[in-house]
């Protein structure tokens, strides 16, 4: 797959990327390096919380976090509580206001449902039975560190789930608190700002997110998943940039990817309409 060897010419000490189907891969760069996932964290951390939901240890609508808000709240950035700090900013269900501390408070309501750190429910729930060798070393919002084998296992279980049912994973790749407008880090305001249950959601975002990429905003740790056929496209989660000239490149790996057909060759012959793309670079 040609458009993956872009990341040989960024200026970044390490650099691997793989595109995904529910059953081809294709890998190129440094394989076996340990990324820090930064915000691609949030996602591991959600399907821990999908499962603990379905297990009975937490309800996605018992109360958690600020006054009024839920685990549904905090899984889709509605809390009210801001991107770092303990204070809520606004009422849950007003703003879709982007939260690492919101992500960081789930995890520690997990942690004391299930009487465990946060840290052994996310491998007994999530990285051990996907044969991830992954480790959370600190933040639940930021602090997943792993190769690209580790993300290629956690992209294939959002293509075709087995820790948790279609249903759910449906649900959470659908629309929470539709309707709500909020700034992304580095992109700005968007009206509506869709999220869904940890799943950030392209919808109708305009400017779309690649286009503000082109105008200078920083395009952060890239996974996406996008149905050939259309519908709801997942994109990328906010995380520290890579480096200033891989993140300008991005744009451009995109827009090659795309018109390189390579997500509608990788699909032909599954029975999921759904693809994932990952890149890593630091």
């Amino acid at each position: 797959m040609e458009s993956l060897r872009q990341i040989d010419t960024w200026e970044a000490p390490h650099a691997a990327a793989a595109a995904l189907s529910a059953k081809r891969t294709e890998a190129h760069g440094d394989a076996g390096h340990v990324f820090r996932w930064a915000s691609v964290t949030k996602l591991a951390t959600a399907l821990a919380v999908l499962v603990a939901a379905e297990e009975g240890t937490v309800d996605l609508d018992e109360p958690a976090g600020p006054p009024g808000s839920t685990v549904r709240h905090l899984l889709a950035h509605a809390s009210g509580l801001p991107f770092e700090g303990e204070r809520a900013i606004s009422r849950p269900g007003e703003r879709r206001v982007y939260s690492n501390t919101g992500f960081e408070v789930l995890a520690d309501h997990l942690a004391n449902r299930a009487e465990m750190p946060f840290s052994d429910y996310l491998a007994g729930a999530v990285l051990d039975p996907l044969g991830m060798g992954a480790e959370l070393r600190g933040s639940a919002a930021a602090g997943l560190h792993g190769t690209l084998d580790d993300a290629v296992r956690l992209g294939r279980e959002l293509l075709a789930p087995t820790l948790v049912a279609s249903e759910t994973l449906s649900e959470a790749t659908t629309v929470a608190f539709s309707g709500l407008a909020g700034v992304l880090p580095d992109f700005g305001r968007f009206e509506p700002n869709d999220w869904g249950l940890g799943f950030e959601l392209r919808d109708a975002k305009e400017p779309s997110v690649e286009k503000r990429a082109e105008e200078g905003s920083a395009l952060r740790t890239p996974v996406w998943s996008a149905p050939p056929s259309g519908g709801n496209r997942l994109v990328p989660p906010r995380a520290p940039p890579p480096g200033q000239d891989a993140t300008q490149a991005m744009p451009e790996f995109g827009h090659t990817f795309s018109a390189e057909g390579s997500l509608d060759r990788l699909s032909r012959g599954d029975d999921r309409g759904r693809d994932v793309a990952r890149v890593e670079a630091e």
